[in-house]
């Protein structure tokens, strides 16, 4: 007989997927030397700056290519810290902070820190595809609470509540991917009174805090009360166009990172020195990348709006930030997946279908504003034109 695989690990997506097919389906259709426009992934159009891959460059011919610190570089994590308290007066000092390969590690190394086996752990619906892939995969039961598009998508104590008794972990994202909502203060207050309530961990994620054009980015570890039960996760991958880069960290209460760093040791070895150095040059760079990055998002969604205006069958989501816009399909008559695939099918544009992004999202699309802007005005004036004729 055969050695069996783990059920843990063949339980990480449900019915071999979580919500990737219209995607994978277009990239076999590129593959293929079909031409698809790609509205799907949140990949810039621009390349990294040339000044970052310099720094990274300079670093690695200088000699970084050994173990770095397990860590992570005490100088990145003293400029994180500082960068953290300036823009949310949240008061970080660089034993906070575990420097990890991207995002998704430490949306991995969260949980598993505070995850037993068949703990419950939380998530809000619409959410990142991978959010319960990545709960599962630490062996905990993820759990979605549903917000309502009728709320704007902001999650209420009453939604959380309901769901939370016994549960162990909340993950939160604001800005949010899919939708674009940035969470007003009234809702971390409403999440904080939860989080109080049940005694959770929140995990939020923050990778989307510098492209915002409606509202105030907030971070809930700058709530007292909650802020040695919260969890911190940033990027470099969305804010500074470094996405294969894999540099990221958590902030959290010191004894927590410290058993994180254990856990590095055991798994993923840390982060290469010349990819901190590259990290580190960015951040010393601040807003003057931020906006270099995210200033195409904005100018793209004010043309999404003028062309959506009014449009039969599709409505627009107010969005406050992020690389992505949500559409409403449901007047078509149609799921996000049939739409999304009979988009793909017959006008050879992909986008992602709401249903991949949960419950809430059903009915709806989201639209990644990563091509040019006269290809993404064009994509949208053919998805607003395809829409008429249901």
């Amino acid at each position: 007989m055969s050695p069996t695989i783990s059920d843990r690990i063949k339980n990480i997506t449900v019915n071999g997927s979580d919500g990737w097919e219209v995607f994978n389906k277009a990239r076999k259709m590129i593959s293929n030397g079909e031409k698809v426009i790609e509205l799907s992934i949140g990949e810039h159009d621009i390349k990294t700056s040339t000044n970052i891959t310099d720094a990274m460059h300079k670093s690695a011919l200088n000699g970084n290519t050994g173990y770095a610190e397990m860590q992570g570089l005490k100088k990145l994590r003293e400029l994180i810290a500082k960068r953290n308290q300036e823009r949310t007066g949240d008061k970080t000092n660089p034993e906070n902070i575990i420097i990890t390969p991207g995002g998704q590690a430490g949306l991995f190394a969260t949980h598993m820190a505070t995850c037993n086996e068949g703990d419950r752990a939380l998530f809000l619906d619409p959410y990142y595809a991978t959010y319960p892939g990545t709960i599962r995969s630490v062996g905990a039961k993820a759990i979605p609470i549903e917000t309502q598009s009728q709320n704007g998508f902001q999650p209420t104590f009453e939604e959380i509540d309901l769901r939370a008794t016994g549960a162990k972990t909340l993950l939160i994202n604001s800005p949010n991917n899919p939708t674009g909502v940035v969470y007003s203060k009234d809702t971390f207050n409403s999440i904080a009174k939860a989080v109080i309530k049940h005694k959770l961990w929140l995990i939020s994620d923050e990778v989307y805090d510098c492209q915002i054009w409606n509202g105030t980015h907030l971070t809930p570890r700058s709530i007292d009360a909650i802020a040695d039960q919260t969890l911190v996760i940033g990027s470099m991958s969305k804010s500074y166009a470094m996405t294969g880069f894999r540099c990221g960290w958590i902030i959290g209460p010191e004894p927590i990172i410290e058993n994180m760093v254990n856990l590095a040791t055991s798994t993923t070895y840390g982060v290469p020195a010349f990819i901190q150095d590259a990290a580190y040059f960015a951040l010393t760079k601040g807003s003057e990348i931020e906006k270099q990055v995210s200033e195409p998002f904005l100018r793209r969604y004010k043309s999404a709006q003028n062309i959506l205006n009014n449009a039969k069958n599709i409505k627009l989501i107010p969005g406050d930030g992020t690389m992505y816009l949500m559409l409403d399909i449901r007047d078509t008559g149609l799921s996000g997946d049939q739409f999304a695939n009979l988009l793909l099918d017959k006008k050879k544009i992909a986008v992602m279908p709401g249903e991949s992004f949960g419950n809430a999202a059903a009915g709806h699309l989201r639209i990644a504003m990563t091509v040019a802007d006269d290809v993404f005005q064009n994509s949208l004036t053919e998805i607003k034109e395809f829409a008429k004729h249901f």
